[in-house]
């Protein structure tokens, strides 16, 4: 039955993935938690497991979906390629902070960014130019703490990546592409740093690796990664108008669902 729920659950997480540049974590972290619930996990670590197991997920539909995007030629590598050093520092910084913050914290957190940042897309009126505003000195701090919160979180970035590029005038369906891209240094790093981080603690389920918990990464890495594909096709279709305005919506539900989470486990 859980095997189930992980097949599912990757299937909506990479279509989110590819349709979005979206790593699928804003689906898959919830959904971890409670099934993690159901196993009898130590509550202690449940949420950290379930942020840790999410970016492992996300490893694999990050390649999947970059794939797609990358045929459509949407993929602005250079601008990537600067991005990079400061994701990657950032990851590994989050992955080590994850740990000592209550997970309940977490959720009340990203869930308040979330719903502001789709505020602000929905009500972007005008670009600007991008030449003016994507320069190093300002990618560096930006990409180090996108890939700090994003391996805190258990995201692939996309909800932040996103919103930051299209602020600063790059086109939709291209700010989703480099969101999808960012994804994977995101995911990498981050899993490598949990999991260095969890093999100093006792009493972990057997078949976690750190802090990952492998079977549930099986299950959805899988179906993940074949519907990712799907997704990244589908944003190639819409308007950029459209797929901004649903991202916007979408964001708005994920804020919503991670702000009841952490109330409700706080209480």
């Amino acid at each position: 039955m859980l095997f189930l729920i992980y097949a599912v659950l990757g299937v909506f997480a990479g279509i989110i993935a590819g349709l979005f540049g979206v790593g699928g974590g804003i689906i898959i972290v919830p959904v971890l938690i409670y099934s993690f619930g159901l196993l009898g996990f130590p509550a202690e670590h449940m949420v950290h497991m379930a942020i840790a197991t999410s970016l492992a997920c996300i490893v694999s539909t990050s390649l999947s979906s970059i794939y797609a995007h990358h045929k459509k030629g949407a993929v602005d590598w250079v601008l990537v390629s600067l991005m990079v050093p400061g994701i990657a520092i950032g990851s590994w910084l989050g992955g080590m902070t994850a740990v000592g913050i209550k997970g309940e914290h977490l959720q009340i957190i990203i869930g308040v960014f979330a719903l502001y940042t789709a505020w602000k897309m929905w009500n972007k009126s005008k670009q600007e130019q991008v030449e003016k505003s994507l320069r190093w000195p300002l990618l560096v701090p930006v990409s180090t703490g996108i890939g700090w919160a994003s391996a805190i979180f258990g995201i692939g970035g996309g909800s932040l990546t996103v919103p930051f590029l299209s602020s600063r005038g790059v086109q939709a369906q291209k700010a989703v592409a480099c969101g999808a891209a960012l994804g994977f240094p995101i995911a990498l790093v981050g899993t490598l740093s949990f999991i260095y981080s969890g093999l100093a603690i006792e009493g972990l389920p057997e078949q976690s690796f750190g802090l990952v918990y492998w079977p549930a990464w099986v299950g959805i890495a899988v179906f993940s990664t074949l519907s990712a594909r799907f997704g990244a096709q589908l944003a190639h279709k819409l308007s950029p108008q459209l797929l901004q305005r649903c991202f916007a919506g979408f964001l708005c539900l994920v804020g919503l669902n991670f702000m009841l989470s952490g109330i409700m486990a706080s209480l």
